[in-house]
């Protein structure tokens, strides 16, 4: 009952995929200084601006509302709103990462992974229950902390357990567990205790989304979504050759510019 559950899921999925591209896309847009910035949005319809050690907030109909900025900690390496009550923003020049509420305003010390025995920490992610994973370079392994910065959960080594050399370049939590993006292997995912689960063959990903327990990401000018109950992909060209990128976060569309977001209406 459940298999057919997650079937019609993935179906109803792929002809929303479908619908969505059949109409014009009216909708907001937001204009940002640079093609170097970065666009994240959260699930109750903030959309984020990252400009190296700023961070612009606007809400759903494009209106700007907040901005967070610590130029002590430099350039943000990664910025994740999985929460969006408990926004991860992790500076990895300095090894270093702070949480921000809603408001964008600190709501915790800056942790140092450092001080936590981690020298070289290339990745991060939010994890439930205010949580976090990271990934140490230095000894290809994925750690899991708790809220009082205990390490809860640890993989060990990775690369003699799994036989291939890891090179990822994302991490990201989902319905209890974790993505591992690596772009020469595909994305690996593991449990929520670390047990490596299965690798999905997707290859020479940069970013990717999850909906509906679907894989969701944008490749070779095509917006995709690969089903892992079917192996099956559908795909949809995009026929603006200026898009950058495509990201599809639950009811609404983002088609990223070099200057710009346009954000689509719900279908």
């Amino acid at each position: 009952m459940r298999k057919a559950f997650k079937y019609v899921v993935v179906v109803t999925f792929a002809m929303m995929l479908c619908m969505a591209f059949q109409r014009d896309v009216p909708g907001v847009v937001i204009r940002f200084p640079n093609n170097a910035c970065v666009v994240k949005a959260d699930e109750i319809g903030n959309t984020y601006i990252i400009n190296k050690e700023e961070i612009l907030k606007y809400n759903a109909a494009g209106t700007f509302l907040k901005r967070y900025s610590n130029k002590r900690l430099g350039a943000i390496s990664i910025f994740d709103c999985t929460n969006p009550l408990k926004i991860l923003v992790y500076y990895k020049d300095f090894q270093q990462l702070v949480f921000l509420d809603d408001q964008l305003t600190a709501n915790s010390e800056v942790i140092s992974l450092e001080d936590l025995g981690y020298e070289q920490t290339d990745l991060i992610c939010t994890s439930a229950n205010n949580s976090f994973w990271i990934y140490s370079k230095q000894n290809n392994e994925l750690v899991r902390f708790n809220a009082q910065l205990q390490p809860i959960v640890k993989t060990g080594n990775l690369k003699p357990v799994l036989q291939v050399d890891l090179t990822p370049n994302m991490i990201k939590e989902s319905n209890g567990y974790l993505y591992m993006n690596c772009p020469d292997e595909g994305i690996l995912v593991f449990d929520i205790y670390g047990t490596f689960y299965k690798t999905y063959p997707l290859r020479q990903l940069k970013e990717f989304n999850i909906m509906n327990e679907t894989i969701v990401f944008f490749k070779d000018h095509k917006l995709q979504q690969y089903q892992p109950l079917t192996f099956n992909t559908a795909e949809k060209a995009m026929s603006d050759t200026l898009i950058q990128n495509v990201y599809w976060q639950k009811d609404r569309v983002f088609y990223i510019y070099s200057d710009s977001v346009l954000i689509g209406p719900s279908f």
